[in-house]
């Protein structure tokens, strides 16, 4: 970027614009996943909705890449690009909560964290992510796998409307009622339409939950996932939690000579009265003892920040996804024997039930394209030290190839990594050709191609 090109660009904008001789340029390029080390050639930080319509202008009149970061955990980094201007909505983080709507307003650059916050004030929430700090727009947009998305949908399904900059520079409101198709194709197509700059969701009353991780030895594990598996297909709506395999980190509930140790987890979140939880969880702890566990009544937000410790911004991420029907006897093997064999305690597998409120809305009501799915496996490989890259991606990709014959084509493309581009197709699933038409409609020269990209 020319100095005269910087300086259109800071004169169009009221946010601050970092450039590479800046002092703070190499806190603001850097993204959560520190495998990504990409040098912008500017940030801006968009300091309302006219900075990001001036800096999506500039990215299309200039043919400068455009990258959009919003909480900034995309894995493969598309918050950031060598030589890209980078939209940065970190600053567009307010949520506005109208509780006798029951809907709230989040901006662009908002986390699960302040909005779990805003809206626990009112014992109020709605489907989010397993980490709070991820970003609200990219979680939706992508579809939105949480702790209530049995109960109550994905965030997708939660969205009732958006405020969209679009490739030409137009602010525009999609909604059932505006912009039907670019509303359609945001629940679940990315970020390959525009700018989500604020998000208006339903809301529903959660307030404290009954839940919380256990820790079960790896012994027990194909019992423990052939009984979830079961108990799943028809369990109550209430219940939102998912299995994994963890090294138990050193917490007050861990005793300390299985600190260190890998287990196969259990992470529950119980949305109805105590007594209900504590008999559906006693049905787990009839299958096997728990070797640990730190389960009882706690705020919502408080279950969505648990293992935020765990998974801090500088690590190294490559992660996997998968979409599964039906989890087979020979797939639980697999989990089991990979699983095991997970490389740190920041790395994890979990397997996500997506049924419940998930397989109530029909295929082709919005984008998301695996409605028929029972589980969202992720195998996220995170670690601190950048020497360990080779060895640790290398036990994801052999966990992914030993659990894909067991899955259907995609995965979820939230979780997909930087190599996953051929997979867009299968990963975007039943509606791929309906969200291409709609990317040739408002985004036809690709200006939004830093993400799962569907090329138009």
């Amino acid at each position: 970027m020319t100095a005269v090109a910087r300086q259109v660009l800071e004169e169009r904008v009221r946010g601050q614009v970092v450039r590479p001789e800046d002092a703070d340029y190499e806190q603001a390029r850097r993204v959560y996943n520190h495998m990504i080390d990409a040098r912008p050639a500017a940030v801006v930080r968009c300091a309302g909705v006219d900075d990001v319509v001036a800096v999506v202008r500039y990215a299309a009149e200039s043919g400068t890449a455009l990258a959009v970061r919003g909480g900034g955990h995309s894995v493969p980094g598309f918050g950031t690009a060598d030589g890209a201007v980078v939209a940065d909505l970190s600053r567009m983080a307010d949520v506005v909560v109208d509780p006798v709507a029951r809907t709230a307003t989040a901006g662009g650059g908002s986390t699960w964290a302040s909005f779990n916050d805003a809206t626990g004030a009112h014992g109020l929430a709605t489907t989010g992510g397993i980490i709070s700090t991820t970003g609200v727009g990219g979680l939706t947009l992508g579809g939105g796998i949480g702790y209530l998305s049995r109960g109550y949908g994905l965030s997708c399904d939660n969205l009732l409307s958006a405020q969209v900059v679009t490739a030409d520079g137009s602010v525009l409101t999609a909604s059932e009622q505006e912009h039907p198709d670019l509303f359609w194709a945001l629940r679940g197509g990315g970020g390959n339409f525009g700018v989500a700059t604020e998000l208006t969701f339903r809301l529903h009353p959660v307030g404290d939950i009954y839940g919380g991780p256990m820790f079960f030895e790896l012994r027990d594990a194909v019992a423990l996932l052939s009984y979830f598996r079961d108990f799943i297909r028809d369990a109550p709506r209430e219940y939102g939690g998912f299995p994994a395999f963890q090294i138990a980190p050193p917490l007050p509930f861990v005793p300390p000579d299985r600190v260190g140790d890998t287990f196969v987890a259990l992470v529950s979140c119980w949305t109805g009265s105590v007594a209900e939880g504590e008999r559906i969880l006693r049905g787990f702890r009839e299958v096997a003892a728990p070797v640990a566990e730190h389960v009882g009544v706690m705020p919502y937000a408080a279950l969505n920040s648990a293992f935020d410790p765990l998974v801090p911004p500088g690590l190294q991420h490559y992660w996997k996804a998968a979409f599964v029907t039906e989890l087979t006897d020979d797939a639980i093997l697999a989990h089991v024997e990979h699983g095991a064999r997970v490389p740190t305690v920041n790395s994890t597998v979990h397997l996500y039930p997506i049924n419940g409120a998930c397989h109530d809305v029909p295929a082709d009501a919005t984008a998301f394209g695996h409605r028929e799915a029972m589980f969202a496996p992720v195998i996220a490989g995170m670690w601190p030290d950048p020497a360990d890259n080779a060895r640790n991606t290398a036990w994801v990709k052999d966990y992914y190839a030993a659990v894909a014959p067991h899955s259907q084509a995609g995965g979820y493309v939230n979780f997909a990594s930087s190599d996953d581009q051929a997979r867009v197709a299968d990963n975007y699933g039943a509606n791929y050709a309906r969200l291409l038409e709609v990317k040739r409609r408002y985004d036809p020269d690709n200006l939004f191609r830093l993400n799962q990209n569907i090329v138009p």
